[in-house]
């Protein structure tokens, strides 16, 4: 039997697969004790792939800029692996952390479904997450994995026919333009006839500042992206109490920038990037929350404009996830036919001024008050991140090395 193409595409990112399955409804979790500690179990496993997908990103690209979402690719991949059977869908699992011994795959797709559901409950900021899924008309799916996929990560479905290419295409373009307030507009620009099915995550972020900079403050300044080059910026200026910490192992400063809500900006400058980006791991963010204090600085940061796009499946290969990118996929919870993924695409953008952020990633010191502000200046290679400071997801991640730089082709 010939094997066949399913794409599967999430906001900023996109895979295109072979058949996979999973049979029967899930069941629900009732106790909710048992679920928040699955929330949590989640999240923490969510920020473990988030570094990790950042390192495979990292030493696959030579920009640099780097900026994507884990939890859109997660999301994607968590939904994907509801029609993966055995390798296939251990490979997905591990890939993504998750243990069967810890976390069981009904626990793991209600944890998610909740933070879905928390996530687009919140009203401080303009957020909106979901999936989508696109059938072709000739394809019948098994209906389980299609129930599931509908209400374990919020899917809205659509029949489509592939061959007709442009206008399948223009269909998915506009609807990823409307959940992404125009940010990407055209997510693919190539589609394959022989597709028959294409699924979309898609997370949508902008939010206030808590204390906005002043337009007026805003000068021309100097970033240095080593120590050969520099490039001029807009740079940002605002006098304030800020949330602030200094971690002493990892010479590195950090600086809370909140929005309403919880959500958060973590900008994060050390001595040494390639140093940081080696050691960095998920509870750096846990202490740095715990330890970050207010006090009086003279903050300085670029205004940001970028675009990224990565294919991922050298990337989700290197983690771990290869079998389903080839002959040997079982994707046999969505059609006893023979598919695999074809695709794997991830785009994300950042805006980033003086009102807020638009975005489609252990010692503790004392500091005691100065007379004066501290001067702290984004003005050569920095890392962030922008977190949900309720549930504790890192939503998305990147490094700037060069803020002029502003689309990133991988």
């Amino acid at each position: 039997m010939a094997l066949r193409v399913l794409g599967v595409f999430w906001c900023c990112c996109s895979l295109a697969l072979t058949y996979t399955s999973a049979h029967g409804s899930l069941k629900q979790l009732s106790d909710s004790d048992d679920l928040e500690h699955y929330i949590k179990t989640v999240s923490e496993m969510n920020n473990d792939f988030a570094f990790r997908l950042y390192k495979a990103i990292v030493s696959g690209t030579q920009s640099k800029n780097v900026f994507f979402s884990p939890l859109s690719v997660s999301t994607a991949l968590a939904a994907l692996s509801l029609g993966a059977g055995g390798e296939t869908h251990e490979q997905i699992v591990s890939g993504l952390g998750f243990n069967s011994s810890v976390i069981t795959d009904e626990e793991m797709h209600q944890a998610f479904l909740n933070l879905l559901e928390n996530l687009n409950q919140r009203t401080g900021v303009d957020l909106n997450v979901g999936t989508a899924v696109y059938v072709n008309d000739t394809f019948k799916p098994h209906p389980e994995f299609l129930e599931n996929f509908k209400h374990l990560y919020l899917s809205e479905g659509f029949s489509v026919d592939f061959k007709s290419t442009t206008k399948t295409m223009n269909e998915i373009n506009k609807y990823v333009e409307e959940k992404t307030h125009g940010k990407i507009s055209k997510f693919t620009e190539n589609l394959d006839p022989q597709t028959i099915m294409y699924l979309l995550s898609y997370v949508y972020f902008k939010g206030k500042w808590s204390i906005p900079f002043n337009p007026n403050n805003t000068k021309e300044a100097k970033f240095h992206v080593d120590e050969e080059t520099t490039v001029p910026v807009q740079m940002m200026y605002r006098s304030d109490y800020f949330h602030f910490h200094y971690d002493m192992k990892l010479a590195t400063i950090i600086v809370r920038l909140d929005y309403n809500d919880s959500f958060s900006m973590m900008l994060v400058l050390p001595n040494d990037l390639t140093v940081l980006q080696d050691a960095l791991r998920p509870h750096h963010i846990t202490n740095w929350n715990k330890h970050i204090r207010k006090r009086n600085i003279e903050l300085f940061l670029p205004k940001l404009s970028l675009k990224t796009s990565y294919s991922l499946i050298n990337i989700l290969a290197g983690i771990g996830m290869k079998d389903m990118f080839t002959e040997k996929a079982n994707f046999t919870g969505i059609t006893d036919d023979e598919i695999c993924v074809s695709q794997a695409v991830h785009k994300s953008t950042l805006d980033v001024d003086e009102a807020g952020t638009t975005a489609t990633a252990v010692t503790q010191i004392h500091l005691s008050a100065r007379t004066g502000p501290q001067s702290v200046r984004f003005n050569e290679p920095f890392m962030i991140f922008i977190i949900d400071q309720k549930t504790k997801n890192i939503m998305f991640m990147g490094k700037i090395g060069n803020p002029l730089n502003s689309e990133i082709n991988e």
